[in-house]
């Protein structure tokens, strides 16, 4: 009877044993990782195990009273991971071991986490095959197994990862070819420093040279495959394309010999040459009219398209220099320089001259400038008193009835909307969160001294095409007071995207309605959509009612620019920017901050940035971002955990 009073007891003490641990998941995960520091160790997982939640050590994440992120990038991990470890934590969706000291296979149970979103295991030493147990894992959107030394192929049940996006395989000992991954839809893809071989599939063939550099492949964007009998180029074929291309060649040359001799015969005196690669040519003749000549570029050109725009210049006018700026040329000078078009702009044309005494400078031609000379004067000397490192100098100007020219500092890398949204193909590199954050911080302190001008002081046009960039890409505000100057009923549209809602007079731009801009600005910074993007017209919204939209509804690393997603330990610093951007947008004026806090908050953002860069425990990693889901809005604090 007393065995039978002893088994009972024993029975219910193992029941309720077990009711606990199914009522006590967060203690289940609280044992798991604390098996896994003792397997693998860290000099910095100081957890203090008398607490009885994991919630609050480093590198750890809960939700809903369980841990679903473990980030433990450059700890000092070594060995090989444990095994029965990992599939205890069950709703761990982000896991980061990067760059750590870790060998061996990858245990097994990894293949329990159905969780798991987003896997970083680059910068260590695991080895074997790609385990086949991680294609189970349906819900993966980032997987980055660069640096380490697994083997074997490149296995073609990736297909079976329908939701990933990012697959980083660099930097491995993967040989045989590239399979086909049709199914997935990848915006993030490395296969480079491997020893892979073979054709790259058509649908990777979107991605740079630099993601399959270091194997022995081929296929667009590298070198083309090569061909054979039945699938190359015959003979005939060959000879024509040679024979078509010398007879090509042929024309072109006498046609640049015609435009040459009918170049020569109209010149009558000094002339301002543009440079072929571009596509405008300004003259000054003797009898002081100044010509502008298109040629286009391609096969117009080699038709012999010409337009000329005459444009009588004053000869009783000169260039008028600001008392902070050097006289250092004269009209005469500027007329006769090599120029180029750099663009058109809301007020006029650009050019680059490039005068015979060695100094650059950008000209900008102004038109629908309808101002008699005193409010010229009086506005554009305004503009040119104002000295800020973040402004482009106003150097020099030139007024008469027909041709207005203002001289200003040339900025050799061009505008933000071209370095923005440029051609996004192979070759482009990528614009990384220090320049972008850079940028911001340095348009903010140009605006805020316009604004401390005066309580009516604005710039009137603030966007991206506007902000240009020095060769060390500071950012320098262009065209200030411009706006001032034109009709009402000829500038809406310039502005459009950035104009604030309360603007009806593009000549009555204040200083709240530049914040407006300015966030807008921001908001193109971080997502890398143009406030004017297709898909955003597609869908009658303008950038920042998108942005809310999203983020009302699910906040995702979505919004964020794909090239911003490599960055991950910054993912809270651009957070707290987008969250500016958000502020800045307000729809009523009363609730946008000034450019003086803008610019410090900034400045604050970019200061804790630049902490992070000195502390020595940080790495500056790239691996993505993870999904994880924020409530940011115009009146909430952006969440203090940064994610990978």
């Amino acid at each position: 009877m007393k065995k039978v009073r002893r088994h009972m007891l024993s029975l219910l003490l193992m029941l309720l044993c077990n009711a606990l641990v199914g009522k006590s998941d967060l203690a289940a995960d609280m044992a798991a990782l604390l098996a896994l520091r003792s397997a693998v160790g860290g000099r910095s997982l100081l957890w203090n195990t008398s607490e009885q939640s994991p919630c609050s050590w480093n590198g750890v994440v809960c939700e809903s009273n369980r841990v679903v992120m473990l980030r433990l990038p450059g700890m000092g991990l070594s060995g090989q991971l444990p095994v029965n470890v990992f599939g205890n934590l069950t709703q761990l969706h982000t896991l980061s071991l990067r760059f750590n000291a870790l060998i061996g296979q990858l245990p097994q149970d990894l293949g329990q986490l159905v969780e798991l979103r987003n896997l970083y295991l680059q910068g260590n030493m695991f080895s074997g095959e790609i385990p086949s147990f991680l294609f189970g894992l349906n819900n993966l959107v980032r997987l980055n197994l660069a640096g380490n030394k697994f083997s074997g192929e490149i296995s073609p049940n990736f297909n079976k990862l329908t939701r990933l996006g990012s697959l980083y395989l660099e930097d491995n000992q993967l040989n045989g070819t590239i399979p086909d991954l049709s199914a997935l839809n990848l915006t993030q893809f490395n296969v480079s420093n491997n020893d892979l071989s073979g054709p790259i599939p058509s649908k990777l063939s979107n991605f740079t040279s630099s993601a399959f550099e270091g194997n022995s492949l081929c296929g667009s964007p590298l070198a083309a495959c090569p061909g054979n009998s039945k699938n190359g180029l015959s003979g005939g074929a060959i000879a024509g394309i040679v024979i078509g291309s010398v007879v090509g060649l042929l024309l072109l040359l006498l046609i640049l010999f015609l435009c040459c001799k009918k170049s020569r015969k109209s010149e009558k005196s000094r002339s301002m040459d543009v440079a072929p690669a571009k596509q405008m040519d300004v003259e000054m003749p003797r009898d002081k009219t100044m010509e502008t000549e298109s040629r286009s570029v391609g096969a117009a050109a080699a038709a012999g398209a010409v337009a000329r725009d005459k444009v009588e210049v004053d000869p009783n006018k000169k260039l008028v220099f600001f008392r902070n700026s050097a006289q250092v040329f004269d009209l005469e000078d500027l007329l006769r320089a090599s120029a180029e078009v750099l663009g058109k702009g809301a007020f006029g044309t650009a050019y680059k001259a490039v005068l015979e005494v060695g100094t650059t400078v950008a000209v900008k031609r102004l038109k629908d400038m309808n101002v008699n000379e005193k409010e010229f004067r009086e506005k554009i000397e305004a503009v040119g008193k104002m000295d800020h490192e973040n402004l482009v100098p106003l150097r020099a100007y030139y007024y008469s009835r027909d041709e207005k020219l203002l001289v200003y500092d040339y900025m050799p890398m061009g505008s933000l909307s071209a370095l923005l949204h440029g051609t996004r193909g192979a070759g482009r590199t990528p614009l990384n969160w220090e320049t972008r954050s850079g940028i911001a911080l340095g348009a903010a302190r140009g605006i805020a001294y316009i604004h401390a001008k005066g309580p009516t002081s604005s710039h009137g046009n603030i966007k991206s095409s506007n902000i240009l960039l020095s060769k060390n890409y500071e950012a320098r505000v262009s065209d200030s007071g411009l706006a001032h100057l034109v009709g009402a009923s000829s500038t809406p549209n310039r502005v459009a995207g950035y104009r604030a809602p309360e603007v009806t007079d593009a000549r009555k731009v204040s200083q709240k309605a530049d914040v407006y801009s300015f966030g807008v600005l921001l908001l193109e910074l971080l997502t890398g959509k143009a406030p004017t993007h297709a898909i955003l017209n597609e869908e009658g919204v303008d950038l920042p009612r998108w942005v809310q939209s999203v983020v009302r509804e699910e906040w995702t690393a979505e919004v964020f620019d794909v090239e911003l997603l490599r960055y991950q330990n910054v993912e809270e610093d651009m957070v707290q920017l987008l969250q500016l951007a958000i502020d800045c947008t307000a729809q009523y004026p009363d609730q946008r901050p000034s450019m003086t806090e803008v610019t410090t908050r900034i400045e604050e953002l970019c200061h804790s940035g630049l902490q992070k860069e000195q502390d020595p425990e940080f790495i500056d990693a790239v691996d993505g971002s993870s999904e994880r889901t924020h409530t940011v809005d115009s009146g909430a604090q952006p969440p203090s955990s940064a994610v990978g």
